[in-house]
This record gives C-alpha cells, structure tokens and sequence, in this order.
C-alpha cells in the first residue's frame, strides 16, 4: 500500500512538473510582449497556478519561542483504562446493529452474538447444557434413595460428581451467546468481521474507558539543566507535529531521581488526550519543550528545505514571482524552527506547497534568445 501511496504521489509531482514548466513558460511570456521580465533566479508561478497547487504564504514575524531539546520517546497505553470484549463460545460473531470503532457503550452492554448453530459439530454448549440437566435428574433420583438403603453412598457421590462436573462444562453466559463489554468507554478497536467465526475466549473488540494516552520522553543525564525547565513537549506522528498543549498535555513527572530502565537517561512522563494519530507502544521522536524566551524570527518547520547542506526557504517577491532564499537556522521546537538570519521582519515566506514551488524553479526551461532583464 505504501509503495502504490508514493507511486501515485510521483506521477501526481510528474504531472504537476509537467503543468508548471508549460503556465510558468507561458506566463513568461505573455510577460515578455507586456514589457515586464523577470531577473535570472527568481521562479514564475502565476497565482492561479499557485492556488491549484496549494501554494500559501505566510509574513514572518518576531515572537516568543521556547527552547526545546530532540529526544526520543514511547506513547503508552493506559491499561487500567482499557478491557478486552472476548466470545463468551465458539461461533460465528454477529454484531449488534449500530456498533463500530468509536461508539459509546455501558457496561454490561452486548456489542456482539457468538452461535454455533447450523454449524458442523453442533453447539458445544448447547450439548452441555442438555448434559447437565441429564445429571441433574439422576441426582434428584438418588438423592432420597441413599437415605432408605436403596442405592450404595458412592452411587451418590458418583451421580453428585457427574453433576458437578456437567455444571462445571455449561457456561450460561455462553449460552446466551451475548458478548458484553466488561467496561463503559468507547470501542477504540474492532478485531474480528461480521460472520467471522471465533473460538472461546478469541479478542472481539477493545474498549477504552478514557482517550488519555501517556508519553515517556527519555532526557539524556547530560541535559540533566533542562529538566527543570519543561513546560510541554511535541511529538513528531508519522512526519507531523503534534503538540501535547493542543491536546489538554500535562506534565506528570520530571524527577532526576525517577528510574528508568535505560541508563544514561532521565524519564519525564505527560498525559494527554489521544488525538488519533498516534499509536500507543510506537517509539516516537519527541521535542520537549522549555520556557519561553525573547521574541525571535521563526518559521514553520514544512517551510524550511535543504538541498546540499543548505537551509532555505521560498520567500514571494511578486504576485507572479518566488526566490528561493538561503537562510541560518537555531533551535526547532517541532513546530517552528528559530530563523538567525536570511530573513527580515515581514518576509512572506512560502509554508504549504512548497514541493511545487520547488518544481516550479527546476522546471523553468528559457527558449534560447528569450530576455530576463527588466
């Protein structure tokens, strides 16, 4: 799935190198017989173009920015928090109407029905629950024979035994075939299809009583000064940041003297509500996040591109015109990354799209004779 994913990603970059070399030459053009070039390394997009392709702009601005510090981490389930519906038999699970990923139910609820009817073999529970009556029968038989000398003491310990055994193999929760949540919560997982047969005990679906997930951030012991100061943290979720402060994050613990199974690092614990695009038990890179400092030029981290080394960003000159600016970075909290030069008060820098403007700079082809002076 992945591979098709990025195959159609670059037929769609294909297609759009395509469409911008033809409109950027096109509009150079018109430019050209309207009287009005553009100098050598500034790239053309017109901005119709640049709205099909979702290039927006943002003004850069000085504001407060916190220091941060790059570490790994671990999102953790909350296991009191959760519970396992299991089949109460073996059988073919059928779903109550209305249940799916993300519905609210109560305790003792049934989200599905387990039966084994019209099936090879038969109900097993149903054959113990005939069984068990059977042994019930004899017992009641023997029961006032014993006390007039009519049957021996161990015909009733025998009938007795086969009774408790017969109960023993019938389950009346199974026989209703109900599996029922053990918790109130949300079904934050579905294991198994309709008509999917499952055997006794087999996983149906996992409830979650709270959304709240927990992170395990490990500060390497040499960054032992930053620990006081960790106000929040972001997490990097499959290539996007997360902040824990957009999700009611609260910092748990940041002792020096916590333990921690892995030496050299100091553990700090946030719990935050669960925003669906984390995956509990994955190693995750994380960004903790420190006291506010002076007001300083900073830039979304998806501005910021690098090409042999080099830090720049794609500042907009003109309705029609884009430069791509070299540029001197700082700290990054995840979200932003500190601008130390490259960039003045103002600037209005590319912050989406910027692949095709990217494309746009490369695909620019000049017919030979074609002027760019003003």
């Amino acid at each position: 799935m992945r591979s098709i994913k990025m195959s159609f990603r670059g037929l769609a970059i294909i297609s759009a190198l395509f469409f911008v070399s033809c409109h950027s030459n096109d509009h150079e053009a018109e430019s050209e017989e309207k009287g009005h070039g553009h100098g050598d390394d500034e790239i053309v997009m017109s901005p119709a173009d640049a709205t099909r392709f979702g290039v927006s702009v943002q003004a850069v601005t000085s504001k407060p920015f916190s220091a941060a510090i790059k570490v790994i981490g671990e999102v953790l389930p909350s296991t009191a928090d959760q519970a396992i519906v299991t089949a109460p038999t073996s059988g073919v699970v059928s779903f109550v109407k209305g249940i799916t990923q993300g519905k609210t139910v109560k305790a003792g609820e049934a989200i599905a029905s387990i039966s084994a009817k019209n099936m090879s073999g038969g109900d097993a529970n149903e054959t113990a629950r005939i069984a068990l009556q059977a042994a019930k029968r004899e017992l009641d038989r023997i029961t006032p024979l014993v006390a007039d000398g009519i049957v021996t003491k161990k015909d009733y310990n025998d009938a007795l035994q086969a009774y408790e055994n017969a109960k023993a193999a019938y389950s009346s929760r199974a026989a209703g075939g109900a599996a029922t949540s053990p918790i109130s919560g949300v079904i934050n997982a579905v294991s198994v299809s309709d008509g999917q047969y499952v055997e006794t005990g087999a996983p149906i679906a996992s409830v979650a009583r709270s959304t709240r997930l927990t992170l395990k951030a490990l500060l390497p012991q040499r960054e032992v000064s930053f620990l006081p100061l960790i106000q929040s943290a972001t997490i990097l979720a499959d290539e996007s940041p997360v902040s824990l402060s957009d999700y009611n994050g609260r910092l748990l613990s940041n002792s020096s003297c916590a333990a921690t199974e892995t030496p050299g690092y100091i553990p700090v614990y946030f719990s935050f509500d669960n925003p669906g695009v984390v995956i509990p038990g994955a190693p995750v890179e994380v960004y903790l996040i420190g006291n506010e400092t002076a007001e300083v030029l900073s830039v979304p981290v998806e501005a910021l591109s690098e090409q042999m080394g080099e830090k720049f960003v794609y500042v907009k000159i003109d309705d029609h015109g884009y430069k791509k600016q070299p540029v001197t970075v700082g700290q990054s909290d995840g979200r932003k990354v500190e601008i130390k030069s490259g960039l003045a008060s103002d600037d209005s820098v590319v912050v989406a799209g910027t692949t095709f403007v990217r494309l746009a700079e490369t695909s620019t082809v000049v017919p030979e004779g074609h002027s760019h002076s003003h």
